[in-house]
């Protein structure tokens, strides 16, 4: 598909997209992936000081891909976190929560305009670092390549990440309400 770039439009995720964010999240992740009540969660963990860290990427209107992301200090360290492995504070670390695009735009730099979006507001929101899990069974691993290649490093694997949240009525598209995917914990520093 050719696409000019200018032709697709980058604007903070606000309620006005949620419903299109939800049945995208959901036909990419699987049936319970997101809904209204996680939506409005997710994007509120990313607003410190007026400035939101989540956006879309839209074409004609229609969302073709989101990042969801939660500034630092909105978001909680669990067991699948490795902060001693951060090398950076974690009250400075944002958490890239979800990136996804419609499959018929992949490969168009999307995911990665969506980032560095997420990135930028961030760092004016005082982050120095992002730390994200991504989805290792991606199709071809795309999830881990896309975030190396916008300077994401390895910290360490975390398989079964979202069996609990399969067991309670997440649907995987691999697995089904028993997820054993595992998840690739990275972090990109930013530059300071």
């Amino acid at each position: 598909m050719t696409l000019k770039k200018d032709t697709i439009k980058y604007l903070p995720l606000t309620a006005k997209y949620f419903s299109q964010v939800i049945t995208l999240a959901n036909s990419v992740h699987g049936d319970g992936y997101l809904d209204d009540e996680k939506i409005v969660e997710w994007t509120n963990k990313g607003i410190v000081n007026n400035i939101n860290c989540s956006f879309v990427a839209l074409l004609d209107d229609q969302v073709i891909g989101f990042r969801s992301t939660y500034s630092a200090n909105q978001w909680q360290i669990d067991q699948w976190c490795s902060p001693d492995l951060w090398q950076e504070d974690s009250q400075h670390c944002c958490y890239f929560k979800c990136n996804t695009v419609d499959e018929k735009y992949r490969g168009l730099g999307i995911g990665k305009q969506l980032l560095q979006l997420a990135i930028k507001a961030a760092q004016h929101q005082g982050a120095q670092a992002g730390i994200s899990h991504l989805w290792k069974q991606s199709p071809n691993n795309s999830a881990v390549s896309y975030f190396s290649k916008c300077g994401g490093k390895l910290i360490k694997s975390h398989p079964d990440k979202w069996n609990e949240e399969s067991k309670q009525g997440y649907n995987c598209i691999l697995c089904g309400h028993d997820c054993h995917c595992e998840a690739a914990e990275m972090i990109i520093h930013f530059d300071h």
